[in-house]
């Protein structure tokens, strides 16, 4: 095994549980290693430009800021980086955002340490990597002759806020959350209803209920 075969790896998350699992796992094999990692979304922008690493393992879920935009800012500063992203929400909730967003694949935390190890090496070998349910969804979508969800037309931010308000967080405990004015996350709640043609929170609530938005 030569030193460029080595795969090196920067991990984001912010449960250090997580990140020793992923650490073990990682341990086990014989080309890939672990790089860097950081706990929240400010140092994975800063360490990841210290670091020599391919490939990026980032949590959709931040405490400091979304994955998404993370992920956006790091793939403008280093667009061949390969970032996968790590979430425990279900692929159709968030995988095609991630995919639309410049992300090199997706994966739930629940997925076989076998999966990682290989979604890893393909997305570093500048791969798309995602699981055999997704790609079926996906080719499902194309034969579909309904139109999208509503819930599809939303921006990140948008998306982010109707999950946020579904989980029974106020405007501003969100605000606080993802350091915004109660003003910005409220411009953001009257879009997204206007959007999605509903009349309030509850509406919004009973939407992602029904749509499976929220666990």
């Amino acid at each position: 095994m030569t030193e460029k075969a080595i795969i090196k790896v920067f991990i984001a998350d912010d449960h250090a549980i997580v990140r020793e699992g992923l650490k073990q796992i990682l341990a086990e094999t014989r080309d890939i290693v672990v790089a860097g990692e950081a706990e929240n979304g400010l140092d994975a922008i800063k360490l990841f430009r210290k670091s020599e690493c391919q490939v990026m393992l980032l949590d959709i879920s931040l405490p400091d800021r979304n994955g998404i935009e993370v992920l956006k800012q790091i793939k403008k500063e280093k667009p061949e980086l390969a970032v996968l992203m790590l979430s425990m929400h279900r692929e159709d909730q968030y995988a095609i955002r991630a995919l639309k967003a410049g992300a090199a694949g997706y994966l739930t935390k629940q997925s076989a340490p076998k999966e990682l190890v290989t979604a890893i090496r393909q997305v570093a070998g500048n791969l798309k990597y995602i699981s055999a349910a997704l790609a079926q969804e996906l080719a499902n979508h194309v034969n579909d002759d309904h139109e999208a969800p509503l819930h599809e037309t939303l921006s990140d931010r948008e998306y982010q806020t109707l999950t946020m308000i579904a989980s029974g967080k106020t405007v501003g405990v969100i605000a606080k959350e993802l350091s915004l004015s109660v003003k910005t996350v409220s411009e953001y709640r009257a879009r997204l209803l206007v959007k999605m043609k509903l009349k309030n929170s509850a509406e919004l609530t009973h939407y992602a209920i029904k749509n499976q938005l929220i666990e």
